[in-house]
């Protein structure tokens, strides 16, 4: 039986992505909706032309859709998933998939009542073709056991395409929370932890003082009793950077090293998802362009079969958890 979608919320790019894949491997998506005329809809449009909107959030819901994707404002994710989870829907959500530890602790609730799937597309783990072939190396043991991970997501401003609520701290749920939620994941992943905490976290706006509700800098530690790990995020790519931001991610083993140069390598090769490899017998750098985008298969998996080979249902939750602890750390706010 061929697997059908809704798309909730046109916010964020991300939802171009998140129909896009999910067509790839056979998914059917049965329209969108989306509150008013969002920056990212004509584009959306274009590139699916042939899709129906849906006038009411209700209609959308009742159309009969096994999963629903939103990737409404971050502010906003939390109560479109839980309405699309109540309806029968799983959800892949875009991250962060919530902005506050209450809209968390609801999509926990709404989970452990109804069965359903929430998972968190972290696209710079699931969308990078790199992490797939550094995954499997990992498995493999090329670099022993992983014992520190370095997450570094420098991304551009835009400034001109950037609507109201991403200068409104309330709406993108902070740095911290909005953008390191995909090296937090990563750390995780790699790393084999279950469990880790906060050690350190900070953010701060240093270059955009006339948008003080913008965090442009956030940096992050991570300690578990397997690994340790360090995160920057911000927002300072330059202009003459071909993309939108060098994204790399290293993991230190104890018989070796990895590190993915995932959009761009800077006078290196060109193209993206370059994997440097270092350990007793090899030092290389592998084209890693073909490894392939495994989780939305997985995730199409588990949905039909209730499963949880994309990602556990606790990860997810963790990976949030951490997010908004640091946050709050970062921010001098009790939890």
């Amino acid at each position: 039986m061929t697997l059908s979608f809704v798309a909730l919320g046109l916010d964020h790019r991300h939802i171009y992505g998140m129909t896009e894949n999910m067509q790839r491997i056979g998914a059917r998506c049965l329209g969108f909706w989306t509150q008013g005329d969002p920056q990212p809809l004509a584009g959306y449009v274009k590139r699916f032309p042939d899709l129906h909107r849906f006038d009411t959030l209700d209609a959308a819901l009742a159309a009969g859709a096994d999963l629903a994707l939103v990737s409404a404002i971050p502010a906003d994710r939390a109560t479109l998933a839980v309405r699309a989870m109540q309806a029968g829907h799983d959800v892949m959500t875009d991250k962060p998939g919530c902005t506050t530890h209450a809209q968390l602790a609801e999509i926990r609730a709404c989970v452990a009542e109804t069965g359903r799937i929430w998972s968190i597309n972290f696209s710079e783990r699931f969308e990078v073709p790199s992490v797939t072939l550094a995954d499997q190396l990992v498995r493999d043991g090329a670099i022993g056991r992983v014992v520190h991970t370095t997450g570094l997501g420098p991304h551009r401003l835009n400034r001109p395409t950037r609507p109201d609520w991403f200068f409104d701290r309330a709406r993108y749920g902070g740095v911290l929370t909005d953008i390191a939620s995909h090296q937090i994941d990563q750390f995780l992943h790699f790393t084999g932890s279950e469990r880790a905490e906060v050690t350190m976290a900070h953010v701060a706006n240093h270059a955009n003082p006339g948008d003080p509700g913008l965090q442009d800098f956030g940096e992050m530690s991570l300690r578990s009793a397997q690994a340790s790990g360090y995160i920057r995020v911000d927002w300072y790519t330059p202009d003459a950077l071909p993309n939108w931001g060098d994204g790399r991610l290293t993991l230190l083993g104890t018989d070796g090293y990895i590190e993915l140069r995932k959009y761009v390598d800077v006078g290196g090769r060109a193209g993206t998802d370059s994997v440097i490899l270092v350990n007793g017998d090899r030092c290389e750098v592998l084209d890693a362009r073909e490894a392939g985008l495994p989780y939305f298969e997985r995730l199409a998996h588990d949905i039909a079969h209730r499963t949880e080979t994309a990602m556990t249902q606790d990860h997810c939750f963790h990976v949030m958890e951490l997010a908004l602890d640091a946050q709050a750390m970062a921010e001098g706010a009790a939890r």
